[in-house]
């Protein structure tokens, strides 16, 4: 991963691409930003060649993909094996979603979806023989995302 410095039509993309990937064009890009389509295309093609953009990932509603469970674990991890747990997390059956905290006992959050307490018993199981604590569970309702205004062009 090469060190890239964003300027303002880097920023403009960014904001572009968060708000719809999917269905915006380099060309409407290109229309908002203010720049070629083909200056979009490279600069995309460097943000992601830089690690700035890592990829592009559908938001799914697992309930209505027949995955009612959307449970979120709160975990204790040793810090000097977080990182290496979050990896072996991540591989677990169910498991959709790892995030690493840099501080505090609950350092790993495990978001997981299950079809009923059965499957979610046993993921459960599977995490809590991973070496790491589950200091509590939550059901995910809902989840919203929007792009951070600090890319807005």
């Amino acid at each position: 991963m090469e060190d890239y410095t964003l300027d303002d039509v880097d920023r403009g993309i960014l904001f572009t691409l968060q708000r719809d990937a999917r269905n915006t064009t380099i060309d409407e890009i290109a229309g908002e930003v203010d720049v070629s389509p083909s200056t979009v295309r490279n600069r995309i093609d460097q943000m992601e060649e830089a690690g700035v953009i890592e990829g592009y990932y559908p938001k799914i509603d697992y309930e209505r993909a027949n995955f009612p469970l959307h449970v979120m674990f709160v975990c204790s991890a040793p810090p000097e094996q977080r990182e290496e747990l979050a990896a072996k997390a991540l591989e677990a059956r169910g498991v959709v979603d790892v995030r690493e905290m840099l501080t505090g006992k609950r350092n790993l959050y495990v978001e997981v979806v299950a079809t009923d307490t059965r499957d979610l018993t046993a993921i459960t199981n599977e995490l809590s023989g991973l070496g790491f604590d589950v200091e509590s569970s939550e059901i995910i309702t809902s989840h919203s995302v929007r792009p951070w205004g600090e890319f807005e062009f």
